[in-house]
């Protein structure tokens, strides 16, 4: 299976961002404004819960592509039935507040369970960083062996930043900055890094060998559609002027 057409350029170009509503987000208003003000951002593609209903309105919004989250494989067919263009698992962040782990056995299943529902559907798949390192880049190697297109890292939620500002950001990514950096190394297809980045980061996930990025609470949390554009555009502008810098 090859990457979805429209994003294979930008993974290519290192300058993918993907917006992320959230899986267990199923606000209709809430998810259009996020995704209107991911498109009018800029953004390449957006990655919303795998609800049939909530597919249908993205589509009738935008004109980028819609990824679909979950992690119970049949609840993606129904959803690319309604018009998903890929499909993501993982974005495993909201399931660790309840004390839900995902073990790389249980991840590697649900994806060789999703590939046989949907064998011709672009599918990402997120490595917990909840692993060791060494383990997240095995169990990648094992995911595009079972017909992973994309890989995901995260990290966002396990940081615990000890300084404000710059720093502090810093430290909020470096998880899944460390992910990135030994996953894209190790696998052939397109590495997206995920969780926990801002503006100030994200050039650094692409020095670390990720094709783009995936955003969420930077700008979902944000309750104004104006203040949700600006900030993908801050995230399209860094991600431009790192592929400009690893080009130069």
């Amino acid at each position: 299976m090859t990457i979805h057409p429209s994003l294979h350029q930008a993974f290519a170009q290192q300058r993918a961002l993907k917006v992320i509503s959230g899986l267990t987000n199923f606000n209709a208003e809430q998810v259009a404004m996020i995704v209107r003000a991911a498109e009018r951002g800029g953004a390449t593609f957006v990655d919303i819960a795998a609800e049939p209903s909530l597919v249908k309105l993205t589509k009738q919004l935008i004109q980028i592509p819609v990824c679909v989250s979950a992690v119970e494989p049949e609840q993606f067919v129904a959803a690319v039935a309604a018009g998903a263009d890929l499909i993501e698992i993982g974005n495993f962040d909201a399931f660790y507040a309840q004390g839900r782990r995902f073990e790389a056995a249980e991840v590697l299943e649900l994806t060789r369970q999703t590939r046989t529902r949907l064998p011709e559907t672009t599918l990402s798949v997120t490595v917990p960083h909840t692993l060791e390192l060494d383990q997240q880049v095995h169990l990648a190697e094992e995911l595009v062996k079972a017909g992973a297109d994309l890989i995901q890292t995260e990290g966002g939620t396990s940081s615990q930043p000890t300084h404000a500002g710059t720093l502090g950001l810093i430290e909020k990514a470096a998880p899944t900055l460390a992910s990135a950096h030994a996953i894209s190394r190790a696998v052939s297809v397109p590495v997206l890094c995920a969780s926990g980045l801002s503006d100030v980061t994200a050039p650094m996930a692409i020095a670390a060998g990720a094709s783009g990025i995936g955003v969420g609470s930077a700008i979902n949390r944000l309750n104004d559609e104006l203040a949700m554009v600006a900030a993908v555009r801050r995230f399209v502008e860094a991600l431009t002027a790192a592929n400009l810098r690893v080009n130069a």
